[in-house]
């Protein structure tokens, strides 16, 4: 599914470190392809920070808080230390569940012989708006295979579906 170009302002973000300097970092945004981010050596660490590459290190993954965004200079601000232990655990936990999705859609959509994009736009924007997210589609009907039909979906690809669904209880 297509993605917005930026994040928004006080999202959570996952990125990959691609350079440190002595004045911060720049990060590259995982889920905004094309899209990298900077963060001020102020907002790598809590107190004074002697040293970046103490707390940073090229080619890390960080979760990172996302500060300000200027769309017209392609900038995008993010903070390190404004993001706690229990923000980043949820933050991982779902962006490998979003690439989880991602994969079974994938299967699926060989399987059906169909572009990623025609199931997002026969059902799977449906089942987002339904479930709040694609894997949590997946995990719902892997726990209860009626489910779909019982919100009334129909069509070809939910026995597949089903299916590809009983992957999430082996992940």
């Amino acid at each position: 599914m297509k993605k917005k170009d930026y994040p928004d302002e006080g999202e959570f973000v996952i990125g990959t470190v691609n350079k440190v300097q002595n004045y911060g970092a720049f990060v590259t945004l995982d889920e905004y392809p094309e899209r990298e981010g900077f963060i001020h050596i102020a907002e790598i660490a809590s107190g004074w920070v002697k040293r970046i590459r103490n707390h940073i290190k090229d080619k890390q993954k960080v979760v990172c808080k996302v500060m300000n965004i200027d769309p017209k200079k392609g900038h995008v601000d993010l903070s390190l230390k404004r993001v706690n232990d229990h923000q980043k655990r949820a933050k991982i936990k779902e962006w490998k569940n979003n690439k989880k999705a991602t994969r079974l859609m994938n299967s699926l959509a060989e399987e059906l012989k169909q572009s990623v994009e025609e199931l997002y736009h026969e059902f799977g924007e449906k089942l987002i708006q339904k479930y709040g997210s694609l894997y949590e589609a997946f995990e719902e009907t892997a726990y209860d295979p009626e489910s779909l039909e019982q919100e009334g979906f129909l069509g070809i690809w939910i026995e597949p579906f089903k299916n590809n669904s009983s992957a999430t209880k082996t992940q």
